[in-house]
């Protein structure tokens, strides 16, 4: 495992993080399979965990803070994520901060959180759904700030919405933030053209999330393809977009070189991006740690791949089934 500097923090963090959405409540997770993946992860040089209140109201965080307690010699980085309190996601033009993020919202969820973990403190707090208009309201900064000093956390940030990099500049520009959580993957690029810049410019570290386009860059969806009742991908890949994702896959098969995955490929092809400090792929199973993992020590694609590659960008913009 390759670490990799987390913003002004100067954490050193591992490249490939451990995004804990899945075994939140989703269809089929197993608490016992969770925490196998997830000390294998830390036994495999994994230092840097992401979960959230809303990933089974607290349950992930749960998991995390059993994690930490089963390695009491490592530093692990935990962050997690304060819902908002209208929970709605993602987040609209029309929210204001009262809707979303209130200062005694703020504090109320940063208690929850941390009594679902059983840990003292987080590393890093980050607000679940984001507006720059936001920041017109500084509320949200000085409760994170009183409660920063208090010890509860030690870093700020936030996770801006699905296709929308750029209601995030500002927020990176505003020096209030440390991390910025966004998709960047094969498809995404959009974050390069101006998030990127700023978070270079103010050194704040970025999440890359969604590494695997929601399972269309792991080459494994078909127009056939289904999920268990209540899984939210069914509400996700309505036929319009599980057609264009399946055809969008498609066209990347042809690049694969003997011996890579699309999922190792999807996975290096954003390693080759020096701006990001960790990606953070959901792993409910060992399979998945261990491959994933082992990507660190592969490294970026070949410049000629990667290239070709860039090539594949799909500007897509919100819609209703986006979430």
């Amino acid at each position: 495992m390759k670490y990799r500097r987390f913003g002004r923090t100067n954490w050193m963090v591992s490249e490939i993080g451990y995004g804990m959405w899945g075994m939140g409540g989703w269809k089929d997770s197993d608490d016992v399979e969770s925490i196998q993946s997830l000390q294998l992860a830390v036994d495999l040089g994994c230092n840097f965990f992401d979960t959230a209140w809303g990933y089974g109201e607290g349950h992930s965080e749960g998991l995390l803070g059993q994690i930490v307690r089963l390695n009491p010699t490592k530093k692990l980085y935990t962050a997690t994520k304060i819902p908002p309190k209208n929970f709605q996601w993602p987040s609209r033009r029309e929210f204001r901060l009262e809707d979303c993020f209130p200062p005694a919202h703020i504090e109320e969820y940063v208690h929850k959180s941390l009594k679902n973990s059983g840990l003292d403190s987080f590393d890093l707090m980050q607000l679940h759904t984001w507006e720059d208009s936001w920041l017109e309201d500084d509320r949200w900064v000085k409760k994170m700030d009183e409660l920063r000093r208090q010890g509860l956390f030690q870093a700020v940030g936030i996770s801006i919405n699905r296709w929308e990099p750029w209601n995030g500049v500002n927020a990176a520009r505003s020096g209030l933030i440390d991390s910025v959580q966004v998709i960047y993957n094969i498809f995404d690029q959009n974050p390069e053209d101006e998030l990127f810049p700023a978070c270079r410019e103010m050194d704040m570290a970025v999440i890359a999330r969604v590494p695997f386009d929601e399972g269309t860059l792991t080459g494994t969806l078909t127009l056939e393809s289904k999920w268990p009742k209540g899984d939210w991908r069914n509400t996700y890949f309505v036929p319009e977009n599980l057609k264009a994702s399946v055809e969008h896959a498609e066209r990347l098969k042809p690049l694969l070189p003997d011996g890579i995955s699309m999922p190792e490929m999807a996975m290096r092809f954003i390693l080759n991006e020096a701006t990001v400090s960790t990606i953070i792929p959901g792993m409910r199973k060992t399979k998945h740690v261990r491959g994933n993992l082992a990507t660190s020590d592969a490294g970026p694609l070949p410049e000629e791949l990667h290239r070709r590659l860039r090539a594949h960008r799909w500007v897509r913009t919100p819609t209703t089934w986006s979430q």
